[in-house]
């Protein structure tokens, strides 16, 4: 008598793709089709022990042009933990379009004695003759991806040359519509704005700081750096082109930027960073320019000296520059950032006192005794926003208008406030709501 021995049992794993998403909604959609397909082959191979794994491995709306897929990986991860015999297919370009990617699959594949299934190309990778089959196909396929791929970047060209959208990183100040671009008129406000301050000051960090003290977001709601705002200033998009590997072709869509303010704009920054930066120091007037005194009564004047490249400024007793004698137990020359940094330090200190604080608002309410007390003192409060949103020559003005007289002695400096400043600078906060409310 004779007993058959027990056939041995291949656990059969079934891998679908499709690269694109169009259509996986469907109830019945490609990847359905192709796993229906490869489980009727598992089917008619029963009598050779093929038995379908319940795990699905399906990759919708990926490339076959890269193996770094979710569901191939898992799959490849299953073959090196030894859970699966048999990958089935229903071509062998679901599993990869790419000559290389294959080979190194084959590679895991025979390490792991798997065998390799394509329900409309049959062959067996274990020999010569299907490896050979499995080449020439794999080439066919890697060929048709390239040409697929040429044919588009032609397309994309052919449509950037005709000033169409083709899709991409929607920039600040345009929304799509029917794939086209169309002006947010909102934002539209904010690329202008940003194009003529730019012009004004001549400086992308001065306006990149001014901007995020002021909240201004870019298009994904984050405040704008000088980053985007080099990227925002050279897209010629805003002048209505579209551009293409570098050249630029006259677009399908509306500019927010005149060619007039585009011309301004890069005049400017055809010179150089740093002669920029000197140009807009030179341009920023001493904060503390006749404010500042010695304890004798002496004026301190601003001054500078240049070493190599860098500029130091200071403020330094008319005495010294003199050379008059003095009985002065305070210093004659300070570095002008340190003593404007402890004014505008002090000054803040002193605008966040309640003492201070009430007797802004008490000479505002002289001329509109309405007011509301509570808003006053928020917008007050809201000292800090202000000044990191002002230019220096702004910041200069608000000192100007906030300080009597600095005095520079032994024990430290000694800062008389205007009150009458005070009332203006707290008019000038709240103007926003001042004007919502005549609104």
């Amino acid at each position: 008598m004779n007993i058959r021995p027990p056939q041995r049992r291949l656990r059969c794993a079934i891998y679908t793709r499709k690269s694109s998403e169009e259509g996986l909604d469907m109830e019945f959609n490609s990847l359905d089709a192709q796993r229906e397909s490869c489980e009727a082959y598992i089917a008619s191979q029963r009598s050779e022990g093929f038995a379908a794994i319940r795990e699905r491995y399906d990759d919708g709306g990926h490339s076959g042009g890269t193996l770094e897929r979710p569901a191939l990986q898992r799959l490849l991860a299953d073959v090196e933990a030894g859970l699966i015999d048999v990958i089935v297919v229903y071509k062998i370009d679901r599993l990869s379009r790419s000559l290389m990617d294959f080979s190194k699959l084959v590679e895991i594949f025979e390490r792991n004695q798997v065998t390799f299934v394509s329900v409309t190309q049959s062959f067996n990778t274990t020999t010569s003759m299907g490896r050979l089959t499995l080449n020439i196909l794999l080439s066919f396929a890697q060929f048709e991806r390239e040409v697929i791929g040429e044919r588009i970047r032609d397309k994309f060209a052919a449509s950037r040359k005709k000033g169409m959208w083709m899709g991409g990183y929607v920039p600040l100040g345009y929304d799509v519509r029917d794939r086209k671009l169309v002006i947010n008129g909102e934002e539209a406000k904010t690329v202008r704005l940003i194009f003529e301050r730019f012009v004004a000051i001549g400086s992308a960090t001065r306006l990149a700081k001014a901007l995020a003290a002021e909240g201004v977001v870019n298009k994904r709601g984050r405040l704008v750096d000088k980053g985007f705002l080099y990227k925002l200033i050279n897209n010629r998009i805003y002048i209505g082109e579209a551009v293409h590997k570098g050249t630029s072709y006259p677009g399908e869509h509306e500019a927010i930027i005149d060619r007039e303010l585009w011309d301004a704009v890069h005049s400017i920054l055809k010179t150089s960073p740093r002669l920029r930066a000197a140009a807009s120091r030179n341009q920023t007037p001493a904060m503390l320019k006749g404010l500042i005194f010695t304890d004798t009564g002496t004026a301190m004047t601003p001054t500078a000296t240049k070493k190599g490249s860098k500029l130091y400024r200071y403020y330094t007793s008319m005495d010294l520059i003199r050379n008059r004698p003095t009985d002065a137990g305070g210093p004659q020359r300070l570095p002008a950032a340190m003593v404007e940094d402890a004014v505008v330090g002090e000054i803040r200190h002193m605008i966040a006192t309640p003492e201070i604080r009430a007797r802004a608002l008490a000479a505002l309410k002289t001329d509109m005794p309405d007011i509301d007390d509570k808003a006053v003192i928020a917008a007050l409060g809201d000292f800090d926003t202000l000044w990191a949103s002002l230019f220096p020559a702004e910041q200069a003005r608000i000192v100007q208008l906030l300080v009597a007289r600095i005095t520079v002695g032994a024990s430290g400096l000694a800062i008389d406030l205007r009150h009458d400043g005070l009332k203006s600078l707290a008019r000038q906060m709240m103007a926003p709501q001042i004007e919502k409310d005549a609104a």
